[in-house]
């Protein structure tokens, strides 16, 4: 059972949508109804609620960890939870509604696999339904659901749910997002989260929880490309391993199997995978995101940042490059400022050359007179770096067409970038 559990799928997604909306209390109705909930923790949101004079269990409470988040009844930071069901392990990221934590969602939604984006069934496509629906598609997220929220407060109304529904199919059609589904739910009464409503017989779509268990999620890594950006050289210098040479880190795209020819970036040598590593031994064949150690058949010069590709399947490999930006840091981003770079596993500075527009989140348009890239600002910028990057689009590959900016005074990540 044990082993079964440790290889069961890891299904990462995000809950994103407009203050108010109710994604925390949808966290705490998964978590709640599934039983991933200690009954001391039950016992404190229930003590908690009863202070505050409310009828049901707060169930918003058990995701707001900071102070202000349970006074003021909002989500600040980036709380994340963990829950596992017979066929599933999941991690949530529950992430800020309000405008001024862009970048806390941003965080939140990098490495997810799916956006759950909440709609309040009364208000219908507001605003923040579309910048969150932006963010979610410029992060590359695969799939995203629409989950149409308080249906209990429009008396379950299939008519209301119908036209919100055919709105956001009219929306969403702009984005660039391959799968995108709609589930009408009561969050606070549980109504098609866990277990179906009998309350909207006229549904007959999945329930949230079964679509998350089943979703199919294997094909969002890029297994066509193979990309094993090398973390560290490992010697072990000891008696039996004396002779060992093994290449660690994480396969950021493709397969690679014992007998490959591959090829060495940025040197450009060649070599033949003589064995793949694990921390369970030895395998003949891994994967994306697995973490490995690779020997080579050739003692051949190769260090931290370097990559191991194939011949006739290389990255792009470039000093200038062309992103659109997170920025993170209340100092504006400043044009010819000079900052650090991290790129899978290599470290390069780099300056800004040019600034071409910002995104106005809101309308989806571009501005591109006068521009000041603030905090939680997304734009468009093109670099130049001190040492050639290998990377794909972050279209084609998350991992290796994904950095961030780092300010070399203060040491802090000022900016999350995607290259176009």
């Amino acid at each position: 059972m044990e082993n079964n559990y440790l290889n069961m799928d890891l299904l990462r997604f995000t809950t994103a949508g407009s203050v108010d909306d109710g994604k925390s209390t949808l966290i705490g109705r998964l978590l709640y109804d599934t039983k991933s909930i200690f009954e001391d923790q039950l016992e404190a949101i229930e003590t908690a609620s009863e202070k505050k004079g409310e009828e049901n269990v707060n169930l918003a409470l058990l995701t707001d960890g900071l102070r202000a988040e349970r006074e003021q009844g909002i989500t600040i930071d980036v709380a994340y939870r963990y829950f596992a069901t017979p066929n599933r392990k999941f991690i949530i990221a529950d992430t800020p509604g309000h405008i001024q934590y862009t970048r806390n969602m941003v965080t939140g939604a990098s490495t997810a696999n799916l956006a759950i984006i909440l709609v309040d069934a009364r208000n219908g496509i507001v605003e923040q339904t579309k910048r969150h629906s932006f963010i979610a598609a410029l992060l590359g997220i695969p799939h995203i659901v629409y989950c149409i929220n308080k249906m209990d407060l429009v008396n379950y109304d299939q008519k209301k749910y119908e036209k919100l529904k055919s709105d956001l199919v009219g929306f969403s059609s702009k984005l660039k997002t391959k799968d995108i589904r709609f589930i009408p739910i009561s969050a606070l009464n549980g109504d098609n989260v866990v277990n179906r409503s009998s309350k909207m017989i006229w549904y007959e779509g999945s329930t949230l929880l079964h679509t998350l268990e089943n979703i199919h999620i294997a094909s969002d890594h890029n297994h066509i490309d193979c990309r094993f950006p090398v973390q560290n050289v490992i010697r072990p210098q000891k008696k039996e391993f004396h002779d060992f040479r093994g290449y660690g880190g994480r396969i950021a795209g493709g397969v690679f199997k014992k007998g490959d020819k591959v090829t060495i970036l940025p040197s450009g040598f060649e070599s033949i995978i003589k064995s793949i590593n694990t921390f369970d031994g030895e395998i003949s064949e891994a994967f994306a995101p697995m973490s490995i150690t690779i020997c080579l058949e050739d003692d051949i010069d190769i260090s931290r940042g370097d990559m191991i590709v194939r011949e006739n399947n290389q990255p792009i490999s470039s000093q200038d490059i062309d992103l659109m930006v997170c920025w993170m840091d209340e100092k504006p981003l400043e044009l010819r400022g000079k900052y650090i770079i991290k790129h899978t596993s290599k470290e390069v500075r780099c300056m800004v050359k040019n600034i071409q527009y910002k995104m106005d989140i809101n309308t989806l348009h571009r501005i591109e007179e006068g521009v000041q890239i603030g905090a939680n600002d997304i734009a468009r910028i093109s670099i130049r770096t001190t040492k050639p990057l290998f990377f794909d689009n972050y279209s084609k590959n998350r991992n290796t067409g994904s950095l961030i900016l780092i300010d070399e005074g203060t040491n802090n990540t000022v900016g999350a970038g995607m290259i176009l």
